[in-house]
């Protein structure tokens, strides 16, 4: 399989307009466009019922005690784990396409529904970002993020974040989780259906 994207090319640095925020010299960052790049793909295998997406982010510091901390920094020797901005799951394998913008055109505030997609057709199923924990005491934010949210590394993080666009080719037209689910609840669920992956990578920083 392959997978591209001509909102930003492999292994290059991804364009404010995809972040949930960008630079701000007053307030050290403010929201951005969020919106969800493209993403088209090609050479899916034979068998294949449907495709399933994911954006992680890597380099998601583990230790959150320094993070967007003034006079603080989260050095780049901190240990790191995934931060998942996008599951989108039961992709048909006619399917071998996503504009920019389709699914995220700006921050909602409190998260925007899911897992159904409207616009989406209705195999579609977005499933919950990590946005929804990471707002959980935020009174002004919090909610069920299902759906992309972009790029948003702490602002005072020496390293730069590194953002995995992968898909996978499944053997099942539909994965196996039911209601409200999270990407690591996805990808166990595939665990045994996988016939084919392909990823992209784009970078972002806020320092």
């Amino acid at each position: 399989m392959r997978i591209w994207s001509d909102s930003f090319k492999n292994g290059a640095s991804m364009p404010g307009h995809l972040a949930f925020a960008v630079k701000d010299a007053a307030t050290h960052v403010r929201f951005a466009g969020n919106r969800n790049p493209h993403l088209a793909w090609d050479e899916v295998p034979n068998g294949t019922e449907s495709l399933i997406l994911f954006c992680i982010d890597g380099d998601a510091p583990q230790d959150g005690t320094d993070v967007n901390k003034e006079g603080r920094t989260v050095r780049a020797s901190v240990p790191r784990g995934d931060f998942y901005h996008w599951t989108l799951a039961d992709i048909p394998p006619s399917m071998g396409s996503i504009a920019e913008g389709r699914f995220s055109d700006g921050v909602t505030p409190h998260g925007k529904p899911g897992p159904a997609i409207a616009n989406g057709g209705s195999s579609l199923r977005h499933g919950l970002n990590d946005y929804t924990g990471w707002f959980a005491g935020d009174p002004d934010m919090a909610g069920d993020y299902f759906g992309y949210d972009g790029p948003c590394p702490p602002w005072n993080d020496e390293r730069v974040h590194h953002y995995i666009f992968r898909i996978y080719a499944l053997d099942v037209a539909r994965l196996p989780v039911e209601g409200r689910f999270t990407g690591p609840q996805a990808m166990a669920a595939m665990h045994g259906h996988i016939l084919d992956e392909a990823q992209l990578i784009g970078s972002y920083t806020l320092k």
